[in-house]
């Protein structure tokens, strides 16, 4: 559940940085372990957001930063791209951005580009860089945390999601959900030995639990060696993005109708 008065905070801030930046913010979300759906007590807010600047700053010779982002400060981490780099981040298929838009914690949604992104994401989604990605993130925190007979158990979460999205993009060929226990409900079977210590795992994580560093699970050691192993082998040759006729032109005018809405200007052609 999210907390009311943290909500309020960030949606303050948010409108602070529409003035202080002068820029509008298209849509805003969380994107850390709240919206994976297992925080800790002290787990940052990360907040992540999409914005436009007015016309006139896309036609100066001089750019500006397309990123924007404030010093974490109390339990609030924020950052925010501009929406040209976020479309050409898109196009690539970007997973932190792809997990930005079906975030169930949204903290705002005023105009219709984010949906417009949403409906055509299928186009970009590229089972290779997603794969890449998460990989990677898998055998970063494994390497990092999961090693030794000692471990940080709340740490294989951090394993376990990455590991499962991997696995989802290999049986759905979608971008996999970002919550953590639609993946474990559609990939673990229910009854096994390996589902009932994640959810032990879940409960204990939940109610407040530290979790800090226990014996090793072998089991779930044993789980993600076993599918990072698979998927290193595998990654290089999954299929990349099925791509579209036009896709380019079609983002540029998605860009272009963001200003308009945004601005309440008609463009010339």
């Amino acid at each position: 559940m999210l907390d009311k008065q943290m909500e309020t905070t960030i949606r303050t801030e948010l409108e602070r940085i529409e003035s202080e930046e002068g820029v509008r913010i298209l849509y805003a979300c969380e994107s850390g372990s709240r919206a994976w759906g297992f925080p800790s007590r002290d787990s940052d807010y990360d907040v992540r957001f999409i914005y436009v600047r007015p016309v006139s700053e896309y036609l100066s010779l001089f750019e500006k930063r397309d990123v924007i982002e404030r010093p974490i400060s109390g339990m609030l981490d924020i950052v925010g791209w501009d929406l040209k780099k976020a479309l050409r981040l898109f196009l690539k298929s970007n997973p932190p951005l792809l997990e930005w838009l079906q975030s169930p914690i949204r903290y705002l949604e005023k105009y219709s580009v984010a949906e417009q992104i949403r409906r055509i994401a299928p186009e970009t989604f590229s089972p290779r860089s997603c794969l890449h990605h998460y990989l990677h993130m898998a055998q970063g925190n494994y390497r990092d945390y999961l090693q030794g007979e000692q471990v940080k158990i709340k740490k294989y979460f951090y394993v376990l999601r990455p590991v499962l999205a991997c696995v989802w993009i290999e049986q759905h060929d979608t971008m996999p959900p970002i919550e953590f226990e639609r993946l474990v409900g559609d990939l673990i079977p229910e009854g096994s030995e390996l589902n009932a210590l994640i959810q032990e795992l879940l409960v204990r994580k939940k109610a407040g639990d530290e979790l800090g560093y226990e014996p090793r699970l072998s089991l779930l050691n044993d789980f993600v060696e076993e599918k990072m192993a698979y998927y290193a082998q595998i990654a290089s040759t999954t299929k990349t993005a099925a791509g579209g006729k036009g896709l380019d032109q079609h983002l540029n005018d998605l860009f272009r109708s963001a200003l308009e809405e945004v601005w309440g200007l008609e463009l010339d052609e």
